[in-house]
């Protein structure tokens, strides 16, 4: 009797296998890299540096020594509220909730607040600016403070900008804030000023397990273009069309 319960298919059953499958069909063509965009030069623009991310989750241990870098490299506030660059835990759990921490920016590492026996998945995303080609935060501000270098890279000129906000709410992905001391706003820059000097970014360096790839876009045969081409990766809101050039490999559906 009990194996004849099990194989016998409901209506109820019927639906909630057609849910899963459209959810499928939906959160695949959602999730379709912008590879082309990566590498496309676009009108008026003469360079062929085109920098972006790339990021690993299978490989993130969520040590948060990206986000401690960051801080000390660009002189971040200390403060458990401000940063440029952190990471978040996500934990599935067996009855399909999805719980999200990041106690001061993953920095001083993670405890699992979930019994193990509660837990289906769990798994660290690092997060950061995703200097879009399209970037909401960009079109908003109102005096052309926030601007795009030649390279690709979404900057803030502190001496223009009055720390209106408005850039701060544009942004779908929540990485920009205002400095508490400067009053202007404050995000990722790539560590531009290393980058100018040949570097890489400070948060690249101090992952110790190759999770993170900066590179140039529009070089096909360099690390990044060559991670994109080896996973299967996408990008956060993609139906947001910002043309983010930070990429990720073994994205799920339940990251925002």
């Amino acid at each position: 009797m009990e194996l004849e319960y099990k194989n016998k298919k409901t209506r109820r059953d019927f639906f909630k296998a057609a849910g899963i499958f459209t959810g499928g069909v939906l959160f695949a063509t959602l999730l379709k890299p912008y590879k082309s965009l990566a590498y496309k030069l676009h009108e008026g623009e003469t360079s062929n540096v085109w920098y972006g991310i790339g990021i690993d989750i299978e490989k993130c241990i969520g040590c948060g020594r990206c986000a401690n870098a960051c801080k000390n490299e660009n002189d971040v506030p200390r403060e458990p509220f401000y940063f440029r660059n952190w990471v978040e835990q996500y934990t599935i759990k067996n009855d399909g909730e999805v719980i999200v921490e990041s106690p001061n920016g993953g920095i001083d590492g993670f405890t699992q607040s979930i019994p193990d026996e509660d837990i289906y998945k769990s798994f660290f995303v690092p997060k950061l600016c995703n200097h879009c080609y399209k970037s909401p935060c960009e079109q908003v501000c109102p005096v052309g403070a926030t601007y795009r270098s030649p390279e690709g890279i979404i900057l803030v000129d502190e001496e223009y900008c009055i720390g209106c906000r408005y850039c701060v709410q544009a942004c779908p992905y929540g990485c920009r804030f205002i400095h508490p001391k400067k009053k202007v706003a404050s995000k990722c820059t790539y560590c531009y000023h290393r980058v100018k000097k040949g570097l890489n970014p400070a948060c690249m360096d101090a992952c110790p397990t190759g999770a993170r790839i900066f590179g140039n876009l529009r070089d096909k045969s360099g690390p990044l273009a060559e991670f994109l081409k080896e996973h299967n990766c996408h990008v956060l809101k993609p139906h947001l069309n910002t043309g983010s050039k930070l990429y990720y490999n073994g994205l799920n559906m339940e990251v925002k």
